[in-house]
C-alpha cells in the first residue's frame, strides 16, 4: 500500500483544517472522470494520490476507443482503473466481450462498475447488471462494483418503494458470497447524512453486507448541483440544496460537501462496523477543484483503504 503522495498542490487550499475523523474517512477515496474531461488534465499525478481508484463513466454515445484510451492513460499513471459497463448501452454479448477483452488486453483492467445505465430503452439484449454478471465475462476480475441508491431509484421501483431494488441486492449479495471478486456498492450522490446512515443500517439488518462506497458530489456552483441532482433523481436530500438556494447571498458561492462528509465521518468513528468503506466523488464542479478540496481535507498522508 502506498501513502498519499501528491506531486504538488493542484490548486490553493480551499477550506478548513482537516479533522482526524474526516482524514480517516477520506482515505482511499475514488473519483469519476469521463474521457472528455480527462483530456483536459495534463497529468493526473499532479491531482490525485498514487493508486487512487478512478472510475471512467461511459455515457451513451461515447466511443469505446475513447474509453480504452483513457483507461490506458490512467493505468500508465499508476491508478486503479474501473470503467463503467452500462447494461442498457451494450448491444449484445459479442460487444460486451469485445469491451472486456480490450480493457483487459490494452489497459490491464481488472475492475469494473456494472450498472443498468442512464437510458430508458435498452440498445440490445441487456437491461440490468445481473445480466452482465451472468455472462461469465467478468470471471477473473478482482473487483466488481454495482450501483446503490440510498434515496431509491424510480427507474427500478416506479412507485417510490424499494422492493425491486432490494430483491436485486439480495441476488448480488448471494453472487458476492460465491465469487472470488471483491464487491461493493458505489452509490448515487446525496447531500444529507441521516437518510444515508438509515439506508446503510437497513441494508445490514437485511443481511446485505456489501461494503458501501458512498457517492459525494464534489464542490460546485449551487445551480450546477441542483441541475445534476434533479437529472439524476436525487431524493429527499435535495432539500439541502433548495434551502441553500433561498439565501440569495450564497446563491453564487460554491457548495462544498463539508457538512455531509463530517456527519458521516463522525458516525463512522463512533460506529466502526458501519458499512461505508470509502468515499466516491462525482467532480461536478471540475476534477481539479474536487482534487484540491479533497487534498485540503485528507491530510498530507495516510493509507488508502481500497488498494486491493
Amino acid at each position: 500500500m502506498a501513502l498519499l503522495n501528491f506531486r504538488r498542490p493542484a490548486e490553493p487550499h480551499l477550506g478548513s483544517q482537516p479533522t482526524p475523523e474526516v482524514e480517516a474517512f477520506l482515505n482511499g477515496f475514488s473519483i469519476e472522470v469521463m474521457p472528455r474531461t480527462a483530456a483536459s488534465v495534463e497529468d493526473f499525478r499532479d491531482l490525485l494520490p498514487e493508486g487512487t481508484r478512478v472510475y471512467i463513466a461511459h455515457i451513451d454515445g461515447t466511443p469505446i476507443d475513447d474509453m480504452v484510451a483513457t483507461a490506458k492513460r490512467l493505468a500508465r499513471g499508476g491508478f486503479q482503473v474501473m470503467p463503467h459497463f452500462p447494461a442498457r448501452v451494450i448491444r449484445d454479448r459479442a460487444e460486451l466481450a469485445d469491451w472486456v477483452t480490450r480493457y483487459r488486453g490494452e489497459a490491464g483492467v481488472e475492475q469494473a462498475l456494472l450498472l443498468g445505465g442512464g437510458v430508458a430503452t435498452p440498445a440490445g439484449d441487456f437491461d440490468n447488471s445481473m445480466q452482465l454478471i451472468e455472462t461469465g465475462l467478468f470471471d477473473g476480475f478482482t473487483r466488481l462494483h454495482i450501483a446503490g441508491h440510498p434515496e431509491g431509484n424510480r427507474d427500478i421501483d416506479p412507485d417510490g418503494g424499494d422492493r425491486n431494488v432490494m430483491q436485486a441486492l439480495r441476488w448480488k449479495q448471494a453472487f458476492a458470497e460465491r465469487s472470488d471478486a471483491r464487491m461493493a456498492l458505489a452509490t448515487q450522490f446525496a447531500f444529507e447524512a441521516a437518510p444515508v446512515i438509515a439506508w446503510v443500517e437497513r441494508l445490514q439488518k437485511e443481511g446485505i453486507d456489501l461494503p458501501v462506497h458512498i457517492g459525494v458530489a464534489g464542490p460546485a456552483k449551487l445551480q450546477t448541483l441542483i441541475k445534476f441532482a434533479i437529472a439524476c433523481g436525487v431524493g429527499p436530500s435535495l432539500r439541502v440544496l433548495q434551502k441553500r438556494a433561498k439565501d440569495v447571498s450564497k446563491l453564487l458561492l460554491p457548495f462544498e460537501p463539508d457538512a455531509f462528509i463530517a456527519d458521516l465521518a463522525a458516525h463512522k468513528a463512533k460506529t466502526p462496523g458501519f458499512g461505508i468503506e470509502a468515499v466516491h466523488f462525482f467532480p461536478l464542479g471540475g476534477i481539479k477543484t474536487n482534487a484540491a478540496w479533497t487534498q485540503a481535507r485528507a491530510g498530507a498522508s495516510g493509507v488508502p483503504a481500497n488498494q486491493a
